[in-house]
Order: C-alpha cells, then sequence, then structure tokens
C-alpha cells in the first residue's frame, strides 16, 4: 500500500477526530506485517558500507543506488552533515557492525542552503532556550561534502576511512556527481 499524500487516509479508531497522517503509516504498518516474513538477516549490511545522506524525502537512496534490504546501514539528518551523532553511528557501524566503506551525499536544492546559524537564535527567541545542536547550514554544496569527508576521514574514532567518497544528487536527473576531497 502507498501511502502518498493524494490517498485518503484510513478511518481512525476514534470516530471523533479526523485520521492523522500517523494513523495512515500505523495502517500501513499492518497491511505490511500482514504480508511479512522474516527474512533472517544479520545487523551486518551485506556490502559493508555506511551511507550518509540527508533527510529530504526526494531522495530514495536505495533505489538511486541499487541497494537491496540488509545491502547497507543508512544514517540521515537535515543536510547529510557530518555532525558528532553521526560520527557516533558510523563508529558503532564500523567497529561493531562491519562497515567498512562510507558514502557521503548531500543533494541539490538542499534546504541548509538557505539557512543560517540565526535559525538557532529565532528558536531560543521563541523558546527561552538556546539548542545545543548547531545548525550546520551551508552555501557551498562542494565544499561541505569536502568538509563532511574529511570529518570521517580524521575521526580518531573511525578505524576504516580509507574508503571514503562523496556525492552530489541532483533531485532533477537523479544523478550523483562524485565531489573530489582535494580540490
Amino acid at each position: 500500500m502507498s501511502i502518498s499524500a493524494s490517498q485518503p487516509a484510513p478511518q481512525s479508531p476514534d470516530s471523533t477526530r479526523q485520521p492523522t497522517v500517523t494513523d495512515r503509516l500505523v495502517q500501513a504498518n499492518a497491511e505490511y506485517a500482514a504480508r511479512f516474513t522474516d527474512p533472517g538477516m544479520d545487523a551486518r549490511p551485506v556490502l559493508k558500507v555506511a551511507v550518509v545522506a540527508c533527510m529530504d524525502a526526494r531522495l530514495d537512496l536505495h533505489a538511486a543506488l541499487g541497494l537491496e534490504l540488509g545491502d547497507c546501514h543508512t544514517i540521515r539528518n537535515a543536510g547529510g552533515v557530518v555532525t558528532d551523532d553521526i560520527i557516533r553511528s558510523l563508529t558503532i557501524s564500523q567497529r561493531a557492525l562491519g562497515t567498512r566503506s562510507v558514502v557521503l551525499i548531500h543533494h541539490t536544492g538542499c534546504g541548509l542552503l538557505t539557512l543560517t546559524e540565526d535559525f538557532r537564535h529565532e528558536i531560543e527567541a521563541e523558546v527561552g532556550q538556546r539548542p545545543a545542536w548547531a545548525v550546520e547550514a551551508f552555501k557551498d554544496l562542494e565544499q561541505d561534502v569536502r568538509q563532511s569527508m574529511q570529518r570521517v576521514r580524521t575521526s580518531p574514532f573511525l578505524p576504516h576511512t580509507d574508503d571514503v567518497r562523496g556525492f552530489i544528487f541532483d533531485v532533477t536527473t537523479g544523478l550523483l556527481r562524485e565531489i573530489d576531497p582535494q580540490h
């Protein structure tokens, strides 16, 4: 069952409220579970690769990279930026679950291209508390991919940094363009 925005939502068990998107997701899961069979896979990715990418809804990473269930670890955040939490996930991925390669994917039309650190200050003014995290906004996609590659390659926690490559995904063509880390 597809849960695209154009499909009507399933009926909620509570008929006094409108069904929510979460209700639609839960219904889709029930239908999925009815057909589900345990694939008997290990948590270790078959291809020993971790893909770090933006959370943008336009990126279907498995389809774009020809991946199947169980092939990789997929780690996503706003911008696909290598933050401390990405390093945490990559460290677990490599040290506990056997990955050896890291693929970093940013994309054209990213929302972080339009934000600045002022976003944090606006949130602080609204809620009375400054977020502990940085926005990690950027103006240059290529430079941020290079910075992300450098953060992975220089992390003392990651034992496997020889196969770290960065790309920009074009959301209008679906093509990846590799970024030279030395440029």
